[in-house]
């Protein structure tokens, strides 16, 4: 599904900032994955490059065999409509859109005719147990249902690849615990790869696979430690 070969990402400034030095893993299709680490170590970095919204400076990033370093900046985003999601810590609702047409907005986006795209936000809003709040505002909804109005809307592309930024972070610990239980319930039933960037262990701890960061390379990659499964 995903592959990673010796990805260097650096930025020019005043100084060169280099933010990857040298990133090599594959993920393979259906496996739920955390990627942990200080700040600047690189993670966010390393989930813009994953979803195409970045090119690395040197290296390969493949998802689902496409190098999307070689991609126009068009044929990046044509990618992302079909092959990646994305829920993040801000859900980034849009404030004057109803929960329905919220879910919808990608569909929209992408030309879907209206029936099937209704038929998928429905499913979709059951599948993540709002199927009976598709008509109010995100301000008449709490942190966590906003949330997972989120990964509603990142579901109902049907995506194989769903890319999650700090998905419990605005959350407290029992609203964390249970987006974290429906993203399992997700990964389960679907197949989808999920990846997830996490400063939280607990969190981390939902997922089968901890690849940890530090200054822009891999220090760790392996089973998340104490989880059993």
């Amino acid at each position: 599904m995903l592959q990673l070969r010796d990805v260097v990402k650096s930025y020019e400034g005043k100084s060169t900032v280099t933010a990857l030095g040298g990133v090599s893993f594959s993920i393979a299709a259906g496996e739920m994955v955390a990627i942990m680490g200080p700040s600047g170590s690189g993670k966010s970095t390393l989930l813009n490059l994953m979803g195409g919204l970045d090119v690395p400076t040197s290296g390969q990033v493949l998802v689902a065999g496409s190098d999307l370093a070689l991609e126009s900046e068009k044929g990046r985003s044509l990618f992302r409509r079909t092959h990646v999601s994305y829920i993040f810590q801000a859900y980034h609702l849009m404030p004057t859109l109803r929960v329905r047409q919220n879910v919808a907005l990608p569909l929209r986006l992408a030309g879907m005719g209206a029936k099937e795209a209704e038929l998928r936000v429905e499913r979709a809003l059951a599948e993540v147990g709002l199927e009976k709040r598709g008509d109010h505002l995100p301000d008449e909804l709490s942190g966590g249902e906003r949330q997972r109005v989120a990964i509603a809307r990142a579901l109902v592309t049907e995506a194989p690849l769903l890319l999650a930024d700090e998905p419990t972070g605005n959350l407290d610990s029992a609203r964390g615990r249970e987006i974290l239980a429906l993203l399992r319930s997700i990964h389960a039933r679907r197949g989808t790869t999920i990846v997830m960037v996490t400063h939280d262990r607990d969190a981390a701890s939902a997922c089968d696979r901890l690849i940890l960061l530090r200054d822009g390379r891999v220090e760790e990659d392996g089973a998340v430690p104490g989880v059993t499964r």
